[in-house]
């Protein structure tokens, strides 16, 4: 049976072209292999990072940076976290092995950034993740932004110093056996402490996009 070819369209990251770059150079790799070599040659978990770089390319081409861009940017980098967080928590089920996000705030240069980056569960403790670490790669939010962890609807302090050690345990634990603990994530205004976003996520990990922290029946949550 001959394999449908996927288009990958190239996109205006609002996160840099470097990584974009780095996307579609995965992309392009697997679409020059044969055809037969595509069907045969690739695991389940393979076939799923490229077909999730896709869509999250897909995604950051529709971004249009001008008036309302800044807005446009954080909203884009919700999405990520969410879409990549769901990602997470699938590959968690199938490799049966924990997932987890790391938080952390970089004040060593001239501006304090917050970021985040992601772990899984070894033998030996947590560790980088072995595989789909284009996906699971660590994202630093801009300056004026900062990043609060909620569990329990209590804001938590208990976010780590970069840089991050190789082991550093995950605030956010997706289990292999589909849960994780309730809370939510928001993206402040650094000066007035407005809210700008939230994400937040039930006990089965199902994420919803919250603007300004509060429901909005004009917004979809997906």
């Amino acid at each position: 049976m001959a394999c449908r070819e996927a288009k990958a369209r190239t996109p205006i990251s609002a996160t840099g072209r470097n990584r974009t770059d780095s996307m579609q150079r995965q992309v392009r790799a697997w679409l020059s292999r044969p055809c037969a070599a595509r069907c045969r040659a690739f695991s389940l978990v393979e076939l799923l990072v490229v077909l999730f770089v896709i869509v999250l390319m897909t995604s950051l081409a529709t971004l249009n940076v001008g008036d309302g861009g800044q807005q446009q940017v954080l909203e884009s980098q919700v999405r990520e976290l969410r879409n990549v967080a769901e990602f997470a928590l699938e590959e968690a089920q199938m490799a049966g092995r924990d997932m987890g996000l790391v938080l952390a705030v970089d004040a060593r240069g001239a501006q304090t950034q917050y970021l985040y980056d992601w772990r899984e569960r070894r033998a030996e403790g947590w560790r980088s993740p072995a595989l789909a670490r284009e996906v699971l790669a660590p994202r630093t939010l801009p300056a004026e932004v900062e990043l609060v962890l909620l569990l329990d609807d209590i804001p938590t302090a208990d976010l780590l110093a970069a840089p991050l050690a190789e082991d550093a345990a995950p605030q956010v634990v997706f289990y292999a056996s589909g849960e994780v603990a309730p809370g939510a994530l928001e993206w402040r205004a650094r000066d007035t402490a407005e809210v700008l976003w939230r994400l937040e996520w039930d006990l089965l990990g199902r994420m919803t996009m919250l603007p300004r922290g509060e429901v909005d029946d004009a917004y979809p949550s997906r």
